[in-house]
This record gives structure tokens, C-alpha cells and sequence, in this order.
């Protein structure tokens, strides 16, 4: 999946010049007039990181940043403010953006936030698909395999989990192969590394 900077301003003389600081820069580049063209455009699906006027017309670009972050979207957002809207900046940090700039800009500062944004969005995504990856690998457990899966965390030896659940220890032995097999892991501290002590 492609990594874009998204830029999301009204006024076509800035998105313009911002499109040109982050091409220069190397970076690849979408933009977009207004807060629904960025939706329209599939926005909560976005890849990379975000720029944000703070006050668009229509949807405002806190607006925009609501309604993506309810949606589910990851992607780190950074909004440009003029000097009245630092307070509503400073709110925005607090609900979740990444950083907000105050105009006029300075455009090595601007490069160096967003980069920064981007590394942060790279580092979620892989999180968010080591966290379905887990989720998936539980999902494929049996019954059984799921009620010996929190024994093995505790570090419970193969005979005491035999005896708590009333099984043969050679299908504790059996499971406990087929669960780590399932992980994806060789051992139980490996599993333990992977899953909180709590899972069940």
C-alpha cells in the first residue's frame, strides 16, 4: 500500500506550495480542496500522514480529524493554524493529532514534523498488523487448545494442567505442540511474549 502525505487545504495557492516543499523533499503527494473530497477519495483508508488546514470550508479540518479517528483511521494528522487557533491545536494534540504548526511556517519544520509523522504511522500499521495477525492465530485455536493456552502462560507444568483440566498429560502434550505450532512460536516463552498473562 503506497504512503502518501495528504494535504487538505482551501486555499489552491498553499496546497500548491505545500505540494511542491513535499515532492521536492521526495515524498509522494495527494490533495484535496476540502474535507469531503478527502473522504470521497476513501480518507479513512490513508496511508502516510495527513495535513490538515485547521479552518476548511465546509467540514473544518477538526471536524475532518473526528470523524476519521471514529472511523477507525490511523493516520497521523498535522494541522496548520493560524495564531487564534492554537488553542483549538493544543485540543487536537489532546484528542489524538500528531502535531499542529502555527503560520506562518517554517518549511524545514514542517518537513521535520511530518516526517516524524510518518515514521509514527509506519510503526502503528505494523502494530495494528501484529495485533489482527494475534488475533487471527487465537481465533484458529480449539476449545481445548484455548483452555490450556493461559495454563502454558503461567508457566504451569504439563502434569499440573492435566490435573486441573482431568486430561491425559500426553494431550496436554499434544496441545501444547499444537498451540505453539498455531502461534507461530517454538516456545512457551516466546508465547508468553506475545500474549498478556490474562488471555483465556
Amino acid at each position: 500500500m503506497s504512503e502518501f502525505v495528504h494535504i487538505v487545504d482551501d486555499d489552491d495557492a498553499v496546497r500548491d506550495a505545500l505540494a511542491y516543499l513535499f515532492t521536492s523533499a521526495g515524498h509522494a503527494v495527494k490533495t484535496y480542496a476540502s474535507g469531503e473530497a478527502f473522504l470521497a477519495d476513501g480518507g479513512v483508508e490513508a496511508v502516510g500522514a495527513a495535513v490538515f488546514d485547521i479552518r476548511l470550508g465546509g467540514i473544518s479540518g477538526l471536524e475532518l480529524h473526528r470523524q476519521l479517528k471514529a472511523m477507525g483511521s490511523i493516520l497521523p494528522i498535522v494541522f496548520l493554524t493560524g495564531h487564534g487557533d492554537v488553542p483549538l491545536a493544543v485540543d487536537a494534540i489532546k484528542s489524538g493529532a500528531h502535531d499542529f504548526l502555527e503560520k506562518p511556517f517554517d518549511d524545514g519544520e514542517l518537513l521535520r514534523i511530518v516526517g516524524e509523522a510518518l515514521d509514527a504511522a509506519k510503526l502503528a500499521r505494523h502494530r495494528q498488523e501484529a495485533e489482527t495477525a494475534r488475533q487471527d492465530r487465537l481465533g484458529a485455536l480449539s476449545e481445548r487448545e484455548r483452555q490450556i493456552l493461559p495454563l502454558l502462560i503461567a508457566g504451569k507444568p504439563n502434569k499440573v494442567i492435566a490435573a486441573e483440566l482431568d486430561i491425559a498429560v500426553r494431550t496436554v502434550e499434544v496441545h501444547r505442540s499444537r498451540v505453539l505450532a498455531k502461534m507461530g512460536v517454538r516456545t512457551v516463552v516466546e508465547l508468553a511474549s506475545i500474549l498478556p498473562r490474562s488471555t483465556s
